[in-house]
């Protein structure tokens, strides 16, 4: 009876990868400006004031990439929402819903169509909190060991450097 739950690093991620594809079709020229490349990536609300109003002078040019722009924006707003109740999720909902429906529409239709297909596991994250980054963590550091080592020929030898470079505090706890 598991749930499948998204994770919200990779679903941003997807997001903002769709975004800046869409971006460099509608200008290809604006991609190669590291600082707008910065500002676009950024979430709206963490924009300083200096920085919405340079954001907001180059999309007055653009009228298209500033609907993709704000769509993205209200996309990642709701991606990030967390522990939501019934009551609150059948409120939201709809509305997520109806941003799918216009992202169909638009540029970014292989995103809506992604979005669409994962809609289940996306909601049953607004729900729950738990992710699996801490796992991943602990993958990294292994998958940076191996490659230090160049592979290791003893198995022992590759799990007590596992272990150590993971919190292992050398104590060896033997249950009989």
């Amino acid at each position: 009876n598991a749930t499948i739950v998204a994770d919200r690093f990779h679903v941003v991620r997807l997001i903002n990868h769709h975004f800046l594809k869409a971006w460099q079709i509608q200008h290809p020229e604006g991609r190669k400006n590291r600082g707008l490349l910065s500002l676009m990536r950024r979430h709206q609300w963490r924009l300083n004031e200096d920085n919405r109003a340079n954001l907001d002078r180059y999309l007055a040019n653009y009228p298209v990439l500033r609907a993709l722009y704000i769509t993205k924006q209200k996309l990642i707003r709701f991606v990030l929402m967390k522990t939501m109740n019934q009551n609150r999720m059948e409120k939201k909902l709809p509305q997520f819903l109806e941003l799918l429906a216009q992202l169909h529409q638009s540029p970014l239709k292989a995103l809506a169509k992604s979005l669409t297909s994962w809609l289940q596991p996306i909601v049953a994250m607004w729900r729950f909190t738990r992710n699996n980054g801490v796992t991943e963590g602990f993958h990294n550091k292994m998958e940076m060991i191996s490659r230090r080592a160049y592979g290791f020929r003893n198995f022992e030898n590759y799990r007590i450097r596992v272990m150590t470079h993971c919190g292992w505090d050398g104590v060896i706890n033997r249950v009989r």
